[in-house]
This record gives C-alpha cells, structure tokens and sequence, in this order.
C-alpha cells in the first residue's frame, strides 16, 4: 500500500497509508492528514488516487495545491494544477516534508526499463 511519510530532519515521524480515492491535507481537523502548523492553509492540498489505465491493477497518486498561502511542492518544484506523484518524492507542505513511498509503482518503473 503506498503511503505518505512525514519527516522530521530526514527521519520518517509518521506514516500515513493512502487508501482513500481522496485525502485532504491541512490544519483544519476534518482533514484527513492534519499538519500542526501555522504556516499551513486550513485546506492545504488534495492527493488522488486512480488506476493506470495500461495496468489497472496498479495505482496513480496525484496531488493537488488547495490555493493554499504557502504552497505546495514536489522535489521543491511548485506544484501547477495536478501532479503525479512517483515513488520516493519529497512533497513539501508549507515547510512540513512528507516522503512519498510506493512499492508497487518501483516495481511497475522496473517492468516500464525493462520492456524499452
């Protein structure tokens, strides 16, 4: 199961498994992932999942800003619009660092080298 690990100094401090279509990121308690921090907008970021459609048996993640005020980024890259999300990115919630960690997806990179 993918998930979102929250790092503290590069050390994963929680993790946070992925298994809704949707899961909303932000301060305000009704999120689903609720990061302590001013810096963070209440409705900071959305991340969606959905199949592949060459491989349906495996899962894309994307993630989305929620206009928050500090931003949303991938590998320190702003995010514009909807991203995908590969295995071992770093998204940045404001100033709050999450790793994303999907297996399946490494595996499905490996099938992708192998068959060029």
């Amino acid at each position: 199961m993918a998930l979102i690990a929250q790092l503290v100094d590069d050390v994963m401090v929680h993790k946070f498994e992925l298994r809704k279509e949707e899961v909303l990121l932000g301060r305000h308690p009704e999120n689903d992932i609720v990061v302590d921090d001013s810096a963070v907008s209440s409705y900071h970021a959305a991340i969606t999942l959905e199949k592949n459609k060459d491989f349906p048996e495996f899962l894309e993640f994307y993630v989305k800003d929620l206009g928050s005020t500090n931003g949303t980024f991938i590998n320190d890259t702003p995010v514009e619009g909807r991203q995908r999300l590969h295995h071992n990115d770093i998204i940045r919630i404001a100033w709050n660092n999450f790793k994303f960690v999907d297996p399946k997806e490494a595996d499905l990179e490996k099938t992708v080298h192998m068959l060029k």
